[in-house]
């Protein structure tokens, strides 16, 4: 008897991690049988669609069922529970609890976290032993992609099936078990003959049809989901080739290429086997065998690989393999991914089309084990060797494309905006063409009609020759009706004037110097919020990166603005941080503007391959009210080179006083995963100190160009947080006392409204809602705080505050000297009598 579960998928599952998520996996026991799914990242509301069965021995055994956060260097974060009773399931209808959602519970009650989310299950009792069950360590790629299907729903009907090549032995039974055995075996294969009598002509049309047949069924069962993003393990290939995407895919792929059998010859496999692609499950599947070459430390295997595409649109094509080598010492504990993105590449100046080829790996672990790392490091040099051959062999069936010859992706995006040119007479015409305006102009149309028609009115009451006051209470009225309508007239041309001055594009300029170049392509807005009483915005938009601002041109009557605008920032000697970004209506010289939303984008959150073509939600009252977002491509380059890290580390050696050593690969990767920064961000310095809070906490300060960090580790509870050096408003030092164990404390101020991550860390929060960060007891207070100074100088402060700072160091150096005892009178001196002596002097007499 087989207990069959079902982890389909949880929601609101609590955010673990400091940027907000959570990369969530469920672990399953029963009695001395476990199992686990795979981690999905960064996701609090995670799909897994992971089966896997269970060989009951006992009713009284309870299953297990945790879920826990993953976190690669430190022990897993615990979520939350389920137990279930075996006899509970048996007990149950049709042995069957269904699918259904459970709440899952804290490890104890007095756990703070009370609410720790749902999970979908479907768990049943099956009576089927046969061989060929499958069991956990085997997950189907649509199981293991499923958030991309439409099994990400909240509906909990969708169940996805493993398949297996291995089994698990089972004890010797009774005969009376084993007759009860025969039949249910019996009974099971009557149905699945029954089944395959059925289903077999549409099975067998699906496998003879051709590889362009099944192609065209793949476009029509497209939901129009994006492509998947790169596997975490790293990227193996990223070349484009002459010829469609079509084209490429069918080289890889297809069962008449002669790509695959080549690519054995030379990568020394044997014995190949490649299965039918046939439709499951809504995509289209097919499993290869064959035996891998010999290597110095392993002997030939045998090894598994089953391809799903995972999509196909016609244009588009993500295929996941999911290679196994059962055979190999601890082979049974991981798979390895690869992921192939298929996509249309940049036209070729010949006019050729091209395509893209996006080959990214990682190690699946199904199984946990302590040989996790050394599999993983050991797997990383035979996979670049087999991908760089697998790239030669790829070259002589298909062309590649160098860079130089198609441009890079920035400079062929860029290429292709094209900011909309209007006429100003155009304008005009869309602009004027208002209540306002026309009702002026027949206005003045019929008072010059009625001066030219009207007699000159004879002088009376206080008028004089060349002043002719209005003569009742309604020709005053009707002046001042005119007044207001020549000022409104006046204020719309002003407007109108300026705005068409406010030219935004860079289209031409290039940026100046070397370093860090920001590069931002505003496309176009969509719902912005309509201000002025036509219903419409004038809409603008201002970019501010370290301190430097960009505009972009005005739209008129608008509320789904084109601009299709480059803007660059001049070299930066520092990677940035933060880009603003805040849209305005523009109300002319006369009224003040009216923000109609803002967004922030925190390069050191967001992936800078995503940033290459993103939507951002404004935020804002209006903007949120009306669901307000904006169209931007942003790319930020290097143009420094290997060096920038050497440059800016002796640029702060200058500022320290102290030597600062570059830090290893290793290091500065531990570093980037302990706080999930991305690969440009380099750690500086790092010093061992206590975060005071209601209770000291040891841990270490970590010191990067862009961010200072803190982490902790008491028993098995961990503390982390960081925060931006532009958050910090002032860094003070306090005095000595009891609470700080007789060290000075650095004293850390952010920003009103800054650090609300890091707000578990702060000790205390002012009236004006400013957190404050105590650090003391370094080892060496001194370098730690120039350090602090130094970096938070540098990277937050304009040149004019840093010449004050100065300024008023060296007044205050001057005067700690003269008044330290270097001037001091003969009676300030005490000095010891060391040795002493009375000697005869000869003296002449006077006479």
């Amino acid at each position: 008897m087989k207990l069959v579960v079902k982890v389909i998928e949880a929601r609101n599952i609590p955010a673990m991690d400091l940027n907000g998520l959570s990369d969530p996996y469920v672990r399953l026991q029963l009695g001395k049988h476990k199992f686990r799914t795979k981690v999905v990242k960064k996701c609090l509301n995670p799909y897994w669609g992971d089966e896997f069965r269970f060989r009951v021995d006992d009713l009284s055994d309870e299953l297990v069922i945790s879920v826990l956060d993953e976190d690669k260097y430190f022990n897993d974060d615990f979520v939350g529970m389920l137990k279930f009773p075996v006899s509970r399931v048996f007990d149950a209808p049709d042995k069957s609890l269904g699918t259904a959602w459970y709440s899952l519970q804290p490890k104890s009650k007095k756990s703070k976290n009370k609410d720790c989310g749902e999970i979908c299950l479907h768990i049943h009792l099956s009576q089927n032993n046969s061989a060929d069950l499958p069991d956990a360590n085997n997950a189907t790629p649509s199981q293991m992609f499923g958030k991309f299907e439409d099994a990400k729903s909240e509906s909990c009907s969708t169940s996805v099936s493993g398949a297996s090549r291995s089994s698990s032995p089972t004890k010797s039974e009774s005969s009376s078990s084993k007759n009860d055995k025969l039949q249910t075996q019996k009974s099971d294969h009557a149905e699945t003959v029954k089944s395959e009598v059925a289903e077999g002509r549409s099975d067998e049309q699906l496998s003879s049809a051709s590889f362009d047949e099944l192609m065209k069924k793949m476009e029509t069962v497209d939901q129009g989901t994006e492509l998947p993003s790169n596997l975490p393990g790293g990227v193996l290939i990223d070349q484009l080739y002459s010829g469609t995407s079509v084209d490429l895919n069918a080289v890889l792929f297809s069962p008449q290429s002669t790509f695959p059998v080549a690519l054995a010859e030379v990568q020394g496999k044997t014995d190949l086997q490649f299965g039918q692609w046939k439709f499951e499950n809504g995509s289209l599947k097919r499993e290869n065998t064959y035996t891998t070459a010999p290597s110095k430390l392993i002997k030939a295997t045998k090894a598994y690989e089953d391809q799903t595409y995972l999509k196909a649109d016609g244009k588009n094509f993500a295929v996941l393999v999911v290679v196994s080598t059962p055979d190999v010492m601890y082979g049974s504990t991981f798979r390895v991914e690869l992921l192939y993105l298929i996509m249309p590449g940049p036209e070729l100046p010949s006019g050729e089309q091209s395509s893209r080829l996006v080959l990214s790996w990682r190690m699946n672990f199904v199984q946990s084990t302590m040989m996790k790392g050394m599999i993983e490091n050991g797997a990383k040099q035979p996979l670049k060797e087999s991908f760089d051959q697998f790239s030669n062999v790829l070259s002589q069936h298909v062309k590649p494309v160098e860079v130089k010859d198609s441009g890079s992706q920035k400079d062929q995006v860029l290429k292709s905006l094209q900011a909309e040119q209007q006429s100003d007479w155009k304008l005009a015409v869309h602009y004027f063409a208002n209540f306002t305006v026309v009702s002026t102009v027949l206005i003045a149309v019929y008072v010059l009609v009625h001066i030219s028609l009207a007699a000159p009115s004879a002088i009376q009451g206080l008028e004089f020759v060349g002043l002719d006051l209005p003569d009742s209470i309604g020709e005053v009225i009707v002046c001042g009706v005119l007044v207001l309508q020549a000022k409104r007239m006046f204020e719309l041309i002003a407007r109108f004037m300026q705005a068409r001055m406010q030219r935004g594009s860079d289209h031409g300029i290039k940026a100046q110097g070397d370093g860090w170049l920001l590069t931002v392509a505003l496309i176009e807005g969509s719902n912005l919020a309509a201000v002025d009483s036509s219903g419409f915005s004038d809409p603008y938009v201002v970019f501010t990166c370290n301190g430097r601002s960009r505009t972009s041109s005005i739209k008129f009557q608008t509320l789904d603005p084109q601009w299709n605008e480059i803007f660059e920032f001049d070299a930066m000697d520092e990677p940035p941080s933060v880009l603003e970004v805040e849209v305005f209506d523009f109300d002319g010289p006369f009224d003040e503007t009216t923000s109609l939303g803002h967004a922030e984008i925190n390069f050191l959150k967001a992936n800078i391959s995503e940033l290459a073509d993103i939507w951002i939600p404004l935020q804002g009252k209006l903007a949120q009210a009306w669901q307000s977002k904006l169209h931007l491509r942003i790319f930020l380059d290097n143009t420094h080179g290997g060096n920038a890290v050497q440059e800016y580390l002796a640029k702060m050696e200058k500022e320290v006083g102290k030597k600062i050593s570059k830090r290893s690969p290793q290091t500065n990767s531990a570093f980037q995963k302990l706080f999930g920064l991305p690969p440009e961000e380099f750690l500086i310095n790092d010093f061992t100190c206590h975060l005071r809070r209601k209770m000291p906490l040891q841990g270490r300060l970590f010191l990067s160009a862009r961010v200072i960090g803190f982490h902790a580790n008491l028993f098995g509870h961990k503390t982390k947080f960081f925060f931006l050096w532009e958050d910090i408003e002032d860094i003070q030092v306090a005095s000595p006392n009891l609470a700080s164990m007789g060290s000075p404390t650095i004293v850390i101020t952010l920003r009103k409204g800054r650090g609300l991550d890091a707000r578990h860390g702060a000790r205390t929060q002012d009236a004006e809602g400013r957190l404050k960060f105590y650090f003391h007891s370094f080892v060496s207070f001194n370098i730690a705080h120039r350090t602090l100074l130094a970096l938070w100088r540098a990277r937050s402060l304009s040149p004019e505050q840093k010449v004050k700072i100065v300024e008023e160091d060296s007044d205050t150096t001057s005067l700690q000297t003269e008044e330290s005892g270097m001037f001091l009178g003969v009676e300030d001196v005490n000095m010891s009598e060391v040795y002493s002596s009375v000697l005869p002097v000869p003296s002449m007499g006077t006479r």
